[in-house]
């Protein structure tokens, strides 16, 4: 007798409202960008959005019936994994600059954004497969080796990507009982690899030294001659990095509890770079206000309920780490790009799930929640 399937409809429909909210929004603070900045019509980017939309709403059917039980295979977990590196080996080549995208005529793809269902099927595979041996060296040693390649390969062209990537690694990891000395070690080897990183990239520096100590009050203590912050002004990007915060907090202040009405916002008139990608959380705030912001949060509490709810109650292991994996990338990412916009942590280039304008991104996060839809309805 055929399985009956079970979709779990609050998560589907949760998924499918915020992507055509994100076009709505998208439209809003695109619209004067495409007439001003870019001279295109106003509903550049919205077709363009539209478009990705739709290929991503085919991927995301396509990997909800899909069974997943068929993702727990060496081809899935290593075959994502390699074709992720050759695109990251091609990136570097075609896009000197800035290490992220493939333009192939009008389009766009950035390979960055699908390492994270690569990363997602290959941590399930892993730890489902090595679970009764998770601190063993035999187990440690590949995995360990496995993360660094991709981390290093992803981190010189987007730091944001590679902090969801290793919160993801490491939270899957912890929950299958990693053992406290792996922790305590693994946790220092990637503090140590986040802060090479940032030293990498005057940008970085400039950043985070303007986020925790923009007076250079403490810091001035163990560099008295300011040579780490002569070194982040030497970025030939822009040296007021707290512009785009100051201008985010400028808008989320001014939308108050209610907003100021849908395409009312004035920060997005060039006030507020980024303001469709990196930064929508904050024409959010200020059109649609308190309650808007809050109605973005809710939807992205109840994929982590609906994931987590899946974790524990998927039939297999692979089942429940996939779950767990996604939950933890989608979230985070998203809670991320909330806290910079409000100002909560340092400026970094990293879009909020389904809502931020990028094709890529969408497709990427449609790809994994079709996955997480799949367990639910391929579990017994």
């Amino acid at each position: 007798m055929a399985q009956r399937l079970r979709t779990d409809w609050l998560l589907f429909f949760t998924v499918v409202v915020f992507v055509c909210f994100g076009l709505v929004i998208a439209y809003s603070a695109s619209s004067m960008v495409a007439t001003l900045k870019y001279g295109k019509p106003s509903h550049y980017f919205l077709l363009r959005q539209s478009g990705w939309a739709l290929v991503s709403f085919f991927a995301l059917m396509y990997f909800k019936r899909m069974d997943y039980g068929k993702l727990r295979s060496p081809v899935w977990a290593f075959g994502s994994v390699g074709v992720m590196l050759i695109l990251l080996a091609i990136v570097y080549f075609v896009d000197p600059r800035n290490h992220r995208w493939i333009r192939l005529g009008p389009l766009s793809v950035q390979p960055l954004e699908f390492a994270k269902p690569a990363l997602v099927i290959f941590l399930a595979w892993f730890v489902s497969r090595r679970l009764p041996a998770i601190n063993n060296l035999h187990t440690l040693i590949p995995a360990a080796m496995a993360l660094s390649v991709m981390a290093f390969a992803i981190v010189f062209a987007d730091f944001g990507t590679t902090v969801v990537l290793v919160v993801t690694a490491g939270t899957v990891f912890f929950v299958a009982g990693l053992g406290w000395r792996a922790i305590l070690f693994s946790t220092a080897a990637g503090m140590a690899f986040l802060l090479a990183a940032v030293l990498a990239k005057p940008y970085r520096v400039n950043r985070v030294i303007n986020f925790l100590d923009p007076d250079y009050t403490y810091l001035g203590l163990i560099d008295p001659h300011q040579k780490l912050r002569k070194y982040g002004e030497t970025s030939v990007t822009t040296r007021d990095s707290t512009y785009q915060a100051r201008q985010s907090k400028i808008a989320v202040g001014s939308g108050g509890v209610f907003g100021l009405g849908l395409m009312q916002g004035k920060q997005k008139l060039l006030y507020l770079p980024e303001a469709h990608t990196d930064f929508v959380y904050a024409v959010i705030g200020e059109e649609l206000g308190l309650w808007g912001c809050f109605a973005v949060l809710f939807g992205f509490l109840i994929i982590a309920r609906q994931g987590l709810r899946l974790f524990w109650t998927a039939p297999d292991d692979f089942g429940r780490y996939l779950a767990l994996g996604v939950t933890v990338c989608v979230v985070v990412q998203a809670f991320m790009n909330m806290s910079v916009v409000l100002d909560l942590g340092p400026t970094k280039g990293i879009p909020l799930p389904m809502i931020s304008h990028g094709g890529s991104s969408l497709l990427a996060t449609l790809i994994m929640l079709g996955m997480l839809l799949s367990v639910s309805e391929h579990a017994e």
